[in-house]
């Protein structure tokens, strides 16, 4: 160090003085710095800066070209001062060597220093550079630049040292001046600051880009809309960051290939479903996503640990009176460089945790695609969306503070380091109460972790459930059934808040000891100090330096426990996401047959006995195979099998080219019908037509409102079943592929309309003629045609061959045939029964709502006033009064300290000491129970409000016609009861908390600091303004913000709900690709309304802190002016509650706008009580007749419905009368609206004109309940909900189990029932898929058995079973519904040919 300073003399002068002089530097009442050090340090930092920085800088600028900025009058100005400036130093060169020429000559005796010619050369090549990067930025179309504002910063404070010190040497030592010297350096000083001045201004944007937005001005003016938010940076987008993660995650293992892309010819390939024999590890989650945040993440911790050392920089005030305003403004000036990096660490905490979210639910997309059906039978819809839902966000909340682990235990140690120099050993005391507080928190944290598995597995079921409830809506209101499904869901709902209570509980004991560790430990280490020694005096330097240091140890201490349970919760969920993370994917092999299965085994899940046993069949290219047999005989598993969908236990399994594949329950995308078609195909308009025309899609098409281009809802709301069936046709003949599944396609559709689309489609001259076809039907007519024929018995292939041969052998195939055949006989003339009018519903703004813009206003008061109620006006009222007494006792305890630490010393002790200690001590106490209470009371409130939000929230959902469940997503609904109930249960009532808490502490700060220093009243007011501004500002583009982000939220989860219904088509198609781009697209379309209120969150917290900080300042400021008349208690209490000032404030601001952005959520759960409701479910008095209806006479008179106001009649003038018993079939083409008429008489539709009256009581003055529970429909698609096959058939427990039996006996279920390992404890899965379709409509007939109403309807029942089980269901109809009115819908004409009429 020494060299260093001798080389700096030696450059300076010729006779080698000290660089710098500390008795004139420091020890003296007007400080300057020796010449030397100004001529070389003072002018070599800036010149250092520029130079280390400037390359770098350049390469950065190289690689990120935004375009060319024209030149400008601000970049004119910029380049000439540059020019000036460099004239003004190479004038310092040149006069320096004038003068060594003068020297050398003898005119001047003075000797020449090296440094005055060193110095200014180098600030002349310096300033030469500084204007070259100003133009090289413009280039670059840099518009303001961080680098040259810091340097133009730095140059100009050095160069303000060096200014006052020469006005000081021309006062006093005016011989020593050099005129041309100190008239350059004027010179340079004042365009030094123009050039700091220029250097803060922006640049015009480059040429051919977009100008940049300022959200937050904008959002002030005006309500934000999704056009004024910012692209998303490409390296937060999806397509960067999920492949990142997936590279991680599976690098060891091959991705899957065969699958199909646009525009590339197929190979031949075939899915060959197996599983690899060695063990690979399996992959880890948590280090995935270590690995691949964790680099970017490192910087994050890079600037907490400078945050970390700025904190304890800011403590000491006693020293002569220029170096009272010196600290005073180091402290201004290290908080707010404390304020810069701080907020630096936040953003690339938040960036992480964006592009973590980003990450896994991308990563969760894509493994739903690939999921097989054991792995979704243990992870159901509900918990994979709760997975992309609450708990991606769990994850980013998490990022925030994890730096925490390592950070807490550093501030810990250096506090404590301050405190032992402060008080010495008697610090041990509170380390032993720290000490002590780290279990009770670990207990606390533990036993919160085992609460939240507990709820999130209710939250889980209750998701689950209410998803169910939502898609099988029509059911329920069929059967009248949203009593029993409201009592589920609230039983779950009730344990989950049961939860919530114990966790509350726990959780206003850990506010407790997070309040009261600081006074505790404060305390105990003032005791001891004061009661091991008598000389040990408490003055105001030790206690308030001591408390300031207490104050920092609270954070760490508090924080740590929150994040290792943040990081326990998050490990929980890493092994949920890790169970969805493991299941099977498809891969690929040859075979020379089109479809080939050797001696195959499959079972859904690797653990249950095999569906489908003994299978070996050769299919070759070309030919049209029909696989018939009874309900439940395995067909359509023998399809999944060929898909890859079921677990392949033995053989070998191949199908040869692409596969198009048509379920036979047909699934719809939310979108157009021509779209729906397409499926992401290129557009062939000629091939489209022929299609389309072939699918018998054309009538449909005139009557669509939009033609081709109508929106379809979700789940195909509003097609009826036909038409889903044949647009899903219709998308897979479009496709053009190798090998075709066609499950049934034809059991929706009439019959000539079937025939149709055999003969034009699937048959022998249809459009797939050379296409490989496998047909399970149980349509006989097609038969003769196929060219193989697959009968199946009990998942095994028990005849094969064509139709002829399998007659000649004479075998049960052939009996079954000779029994039905004859029935089949259908008039081809059937077009000419007499149809229905012909109209169709549709819902053609469905999608418009799915993005409905956020309301565009500011929360209410009346939605505080509606949680306030929620609570109960007066818990609230005590809780207020509590956070009041709590704030009053804290700071009254401080005001004691600091009247404790003013008591005069007597012979060396302070003499009521014992007092003072214990009042200190008695005001602990009574805050402590404050807190406790208000924690208690706050969470109890909370968890009332939330009940009470949630059981009217559920009822007015369930109360809705069935017209506002058509308009609104599925997705918009989940997320209300998912998302929004998850803010109301548990944020809510913590930001209330931390609200009335920072509200509480600004206020006392203020009145503490006014109480010391009154003149900071001439500050706080104009502060307070802009304080107050900047919070409006903020606030206002902030709720927007949040209001678009969670409206875009909806559809990624419409979107998901979509693919998981339809991940089997998806797969079979090969779209994975491009559903896997749609859901990114929507991610980042979502992120872009979350990453501009990241940045401001950093805005306003930069804004704010500067607010805090100028407060520390002026508190300081005037205590120093004021030392004199202050007392040294008083002014360590102010300015130790001005250090907490700054964080209050800010927290204040955050936590209004949280809380305004999350009341949005009261708001939106309470927007259903507006919406309209159906008539009532039940009236008071009722005036039924017992039994009603007895007779079962309906009568229709007038009858004409719509299905909206601006529509016309899809039913109009529909008049007749069906009398007691009689049996009345209904028939016409498809949309003709049969459907439409049986909505009607159960009022899912009121009717627009005419009545219905049953055994003569109109229904339309029923209620609901009353109507429907008392006739019964079986409908057209079987719904099952999840739970036990008893629950099913009966959710009130209404039947004892004999007449279940004898109900499932009837229907034909008893012999499979029985033979199940559970019998009626049988737990279906989510939408009954472990029953085939057939099973289902079985079921669904046991419901009718057992309510056994005098009024049945039928729609489309038999559709989706065989001839066989068909009859059986028809003449199960006929005996036991001998006496009742019978109303079925039927495309078969058989079914109906004995009816009445």
């Amino acid at each position: 160090m020494l060299n260093e300073l001798l080389c700096l003399s030696v450059i300076c002068h010729l006779i080698p003085p000290p660089p710098q002089d500390w008795n004139r530097t420091w020890h003296v009442g007007n400080p300057d710095l020796t010449q030397c050090f100004q001529n070389t340090v003072l002018v070599w930092v800036p010149c250092l800066y520029l130079w280390v920085c400037a390359p770098i800088y350049f390469l950065y600028l190289k690689s990120h070209d935004r375009g060319y900025i024209c030149m400008t009058h601000l970049n004119r100005a910029k380049t000439a001062v540059g020019f000036l400036l460099w004239i003004v130093c190479w004038a310092d060169v040149f006069y320096s060597f004038w003068e060594r020429s003068q020297h050398d000559s003898g005119a001047s005796s003075s000797t020449q220093a090296p440094v005055n010619l060193v110095s200014p050369t180098m600030l002349g090549i310096t300033m030469l550079l500084a204007t070259l990067l100003t133009q090289y930025e413009r280039l670059k179309g840099v518009q303001s630049s961080g680098v040259m504002l810091n340097f133009w910063l730095v140059a100009v404070l050095c160069a303000t040292v060096t200014f006052r010190s020469k006005i000081i040497q021309a006062i006093n030592e005016p011989l020593t001046v050099c005129v041309f010297r100190y008239t350059t350096f004027y010179i340079y000083y004042t365009l030094l600051l123009i050039s700091l001045l220029l250097s803060a201004l922006s640049d015009q944007p480059p040429l051919f880009s977009e100008a940049s937005k300022d959200a937050v001005i904008t959002g002030y003016k005006r309500p934000l809309e999704q056009k004024d938010l910012w692209c998303l940076n490409s390296e937060d987008r999806s397509q960067r960051v999920v492949p990142q993660l997936e590279k991680t995650l599976y690098s060891p293992k091959k991705a899957p290939r065969g699958e199909r892309k646009e525009g590339v010819p197929v190979e031949e390939s075939e899915i060959l479903i197996m599983k690899t024999p060695q063990k690979t590890r399996e992959p880890s989650l948590f280090w995935a996503l270590c690995l691949t945040f964790g680099p970017y993440f490192l910087i994050s911790s890079l600037y907490k640990i400078i945050q970390d050392i700025l904190m304890f920089f800011v403590n000491d005030s006693s020293a002569p009176s220029w170096q009272g305003y010196f600290y005073t403004a180091l402290l201004f000036v290290c908080t707010c460089f404390q304020t810069l990096i701080l907020q630096k660490y936040f953003h690339v905490c938040f960036v992480t945790g964006m592009r973590l979210r980003t990450a896994i639910v991308g990563a969760v997309y894509r493994k739903a695609l690939v999921i097989s059906n054991a792995a979704r039978r243990t992870s159901t819809v509900g918990e994979i969306v709760n997975l992309m839902s609450v708990d991606a966000q769990r994850f980013m909340d998490l990022i925030t503070y994890i730096n925490m682990i390592w950070s807490a235990p550093l501030q810990v140690i250096l506090a404590l380091y301050f405190l032992w120099q402060n008080l010495g050993p008697s610090v041990l005391a509170g380390v032993a109460v720290m000490v002590l507080m780290v279990p009770i928190n670990g207990v606390i944290a533990m036993k919160t972790k085992t609460y939240q598995v507990a709820q999130m597995k209710s939250k889980d079921n209750r998701i689950k459930l209410m998803n169910e409830v939502l898609n099988g809506i029509k059911v329920l209101k069929l059967y009248a059934w949203e009593l029993a499904f409201k009592d589920k869901v609230s039983a779950i709902r009730e344990s989950e808040l049961r939860v919530l209570k114990k966790a509350a509980y726990l959780g206003a004991i850990s506010t407790f000891t997070w309040v009261c560790a600081p006074f505790l430990v404060a305390l105990s280490t003032f005791t001891v100090y004061v009661m091991i020694d008598e000389r040990n005096v408490l003055d105001a330097q030790k206690a308030f330096v001591s408390l300031a240091l207490f104050n920092i140890l609270r954070f760490p201490l508090n924080m740590l426990p929150m994040v290792i349970s943040s990081m326990v919760q998050v490990g929980v969920l890493i092994r949920s996401g890790q169970q969805i993370n493991r299941s099977n994917n498809l891969s690929t092999n040859q075979s020379i047959y089109s479809i080939s299965i050797e001696d195959g085994v499959f079972s859904w899940c690797r653990n249950d006995a095999p569906t489908l046993k003994r299978l070996s069949v050769r299919i070759p290219d070309g030919s049209l195979v029909a696989v018939v047999g009874h309900v439940g005989s395995g067909k359509s598993s023998l399809l999944s099998a060929l898909l890859g969908e079921m677990e392949k236990l033995e053989g070998s399994v191949s199908v040869k080219g692409s596969v198009a594949y048509v379920p036979q329950q047909a699934w719809i995308q939310n979108a157009t019908l021509k779209d729906n078609i397409v499926f992401g195909q290129e557009r062939k308009e000629s091939w489209y037509h022929r299609v389309v025309e072939a699918c018998a899609l054309l009538p449909d098409l005139e009557i669509l409102p939009a033609g081709d281009g109508t929106e379809i809802g979700e789940k195909g709301v509003n097609l009826s079943g036909g038409q889903k069936q044949r647009v899903s046709l219709a998308r897979a003949v479009y496709c053009d592929c190798a090998v075709y599944l066609l499950d049934d396609p034809l059991s929706a559709v009439d019959a000539h309309v079937g025939k149709h689309i055999f003969e034009k489609v699937v048959g022998p001259q249809g459009v797939l003629k050379d296409r490989t076809r496998v047909l399970v039907t149980h349509g006989l007519s097609f038969l003769p045609q196929a060219d193989l024929i697959l009968v199946m018995v009990e998942g095994e292939i028990t005849e094969r061959g064509s139709y002829l041969e399998l007659m000649a052998r004479d075998g049960a195939f052939a009996e079954f045939l000779r029994t039905y055949a004859n029935k089949e006989q259908e008039d081809d003339e059937s077009g000419d029964i007499c149809y229905l009018h012909h109209h169709h519903h549709q819902c053609a703004e469905t999608s418009s709502l799915q993005f409905r813009t956020p309301a565009l206003r500011s929360v209410k008061l009346s939605v505080f006033w509606e949680y306030m109620k929620a609570i109960g006006v007066v818990l609230s009222c005590v809780s207020i009064f509590l956070f009041f007494s709590h704030h009053f006792a804290s700071l009254f305890s401080n005001y004691w300290l600091s009247l404790w630490t003013d008591d005069p010393v007597v012979n060396g002790t302070q003499p009521s000491r014992e007092m003072r200690l214990g009042v200190y001590g008695a005001l602990g106490a009574s805050q402590g129970i404050a807190v406790f209470c208000y924690s208690i009371s706050v969470s109890i409130g909370g968890i009332l409000a939330s009940r009470y939000l949630h059981q009217s929230m559920l009822y007015n959902v369930l109360r809705s016609p069935m017209s506002f469940f058509e308009r609104t997503p599925s997705g918009n609904l989940v997320n209300r009861f998912s998302k929004e109930t998850d803010t109301i249960d548990s944020i809510i009532p913590s930001i209330i908390k931390m609200f009335m808490g920072s509200m509480f502490n600004v206020v006392g700060s203020c009145v503490v600091i006014l109480i010391a220093t009154p003149l900071v009243a001439i500050i706080i007011p104009p502060l307070g303004i802009l304080y107050f501004f900047v919070q409006r500002f903020y606030v206002a583009s902030s709720r927007q913000l949040k209001r678009l982000e969670s409206v875009s939220r909806s559809p990624v989860y419409t979107h998901f709900n979509e693919t998981l219904l339809g991940a089997s088509v998806i797969r079979a198609f090969g779209e994975q690709e491009r559903f896997i781009r749609e859901s990114d697209g929507r991610v980042d379309h979502n992120q872009k309304a979350y990453y501009p209120s990241i940045v401001a969150n950093r805005w306003l917290a930069v804004r704010l802190e500067f607010v805090g900080n100028c407060i520390v300042m002026f508190a300081a400021l005037f205590a120093v002016m004021a030392r004199e008349s202050l007392s040294p208690g008083i002014m360590g209490l102010s300015i130790s509650y001005a250090l907490q000032l700054t964080a209050s404030l800010t927290w204040l601001v955050r936590m209004s706008s949280d809380l305004e952005t999350n009341i949005v959520a009261v708001e939106r759960v309470k927007e259903y009580e507006d919406t309209e409701k159906e008539a009532d479910w039940r009236h008071d008095q009722s005036s039924l007749p017992p039994g009603w209806p007895t007779a079962g006479n309906i009568d229709i008179r007038g009858f004409g419905l719509r299905y909206r106001e601006d529509q016309e009649l899809a039913v109009r003038n529909i008049t007749v009368a069906i009398h007691g018993g009689e049996k009345v079939g209904i028939v016409g083409r498809t949309g003709a609206g049969k459907s439409s008429l049986t909505l009607g008489l159960f009022r899912i539709i009121e009717a627009c004109e005419g009545e219905i009256h049953i055994d003569g009581v109109n229904i339309a003055t029923l209620g609901l309940h009353e109507l429907r529970s008392r006739i019964t429909i079986i409908p057209q698609d079987p719904v099952l909900f999840s739970g036990s096959l008893r629950m099913n058939l009966d959710p009130f427990d209404g039947y004892s189990d004999e007449e279940v039996w004898r109900a499932l006996e009837l229907s034909h279920l008893k012999s499979f029932v029985s033979g199940l390992p559970d019998k009626l404890n049988h737990e279906c899965s989510e939408g009954g898929e472990n029953l085939s379709l057939g099973q289902r409509q079985l079921v669904c007939l046991a419901r009718a058995l057992l309510r056994k109403t005098k009024i049945l309807v039928l729609d489309e029942a038999t559709a989706a079973v065989d001839l066989e089980t068909d009859n059986l269901i028809q003449s199960t109809i006929r005996t036991q519904f001998d006496d009742c009115t019978v109303l079925t819908i039927a495309h078969r004409l058989n079914t109906i040919m004995d009816y009445t009429r």
